[in-house]
């Protein structure tokens, strides 16, 4: 594949992680949507150690707000303001780098303080001054490929943040929409979303993912989280996104696409095997 220049994230108290060829592995873990703080603390501590023992770059993803759910009443987080607080703790306590969403760019000054990567949701991937004033924020900044969107007009939305002067950005396959409430991934967009010399982040748990397909909340697959990982992992990427819980049947968002916690390590085991022994 395609040889990436590393992009370079923040950590606090340490050197930046790395990735991009020949780099390891960066794994963005967390609940969907911040559930409480005791739980983000369970999770983080959990996904660090693991990460750690594996050589795994590890960075804590929770969103602060989910502003797409399919019913108004459908949770989605805590907030902005406290939301920032939880993941500031989080990243100051376990040392770790943290990624969340942003749906405005009203939200990115202050999101900025906090959050190491900025995060373009998927539905928003084509909004110009989202993009804009999130490459202007200094920050890393990945970029989730909208469902509706070609692997290879990605390309548009990467030159609107180089072009805003962004030099660290990640771009993020999460699915295609293949009719109604359904995903498919087309693991040909992995090697087209790389050649734009962006590290490519594989999400194997969106993308299994039923858009609405519960009615008013939607559904998903996570059996099929596995098998898409590894095939993933045996295309070349530069690193993983797994949404994970202790209890994914309990979990107020995105529950039936999550990986349960004590899963995790067994997978990403696996996954290592296999990237190495593609490089």
């Amino acid at each position: 594949m395609t040889q990436v220049t590393p992009v370079q994230i923040t950590r606090p108290g340490q050197a930046p992680i790395s990735v991009g060829s020949n780099q390891p592995l960066l794994l963005m873990a967390g609940p969907c949507a911040l559930e409480s703080e005791e739980l983000a603390r369970e999770i983080a501590g959990t996904m660090a150690e693991i990460c750690s023992r594996l050589g795994i770059s590890y960075v804590f993803k929770a969103s602060f707000d989910k502003a797409n759910r399919t019913s108004l009443d459908s949770y989605r987080g805590p907030g902005l303001d406290a939301g920032l607080d939880i993941l500031g703790r989080i990243r100051d306590e376990f040392r770790v780098p943290v990624i969340s969403d942003v749906h405005a760019a009203n939200q990115i000054d202050q999101a900025a303080t906090v959050l190491d990567i900025l995060q373009i949701p998927a539905f928003l991937c084509r909004q110009t001054d989202l993009l804009v004033a999130a490459a202007q924020s200094g920050k890393t900044v990945n970029v989730k490929k909208g469902q509706f969107v070609s692997p290879w007009d990605m390309k548009n939305a990467v030159s609107k943040l180089r072009q805003s002067g962004c030099k660290n950005i990640l771009l993020t396959e999460r699915g295609a929409s293949f009719g109604y409430n359904n995903l498919v991934v087309d693991m040909r967009g992995l090697v087209i979303m790389r050649s734009f010399g962006c590290p490519v982040i594989f999400d194997a748990t969106h993308s299994v993912q039923l858009p609405g397909g519960s009615g008013t909340t939607s559904s998903g697959q996570r059996e099929f989280v596995a098998p898409l990982a590894r095939a993933a992992m045996a295309t070349g990427i530069d690193g993983l996104f797994l949404e994970v819980h202790p209890d994914p049947d309990c979990a107020l968002c995105d529950g039936p696409n999550s990986l349960p916690l004590d899963q995790v390590e067994s997978l990403l085991t696996r996954l290592l095997a296999i990237r190495l022994a593609v490089t």
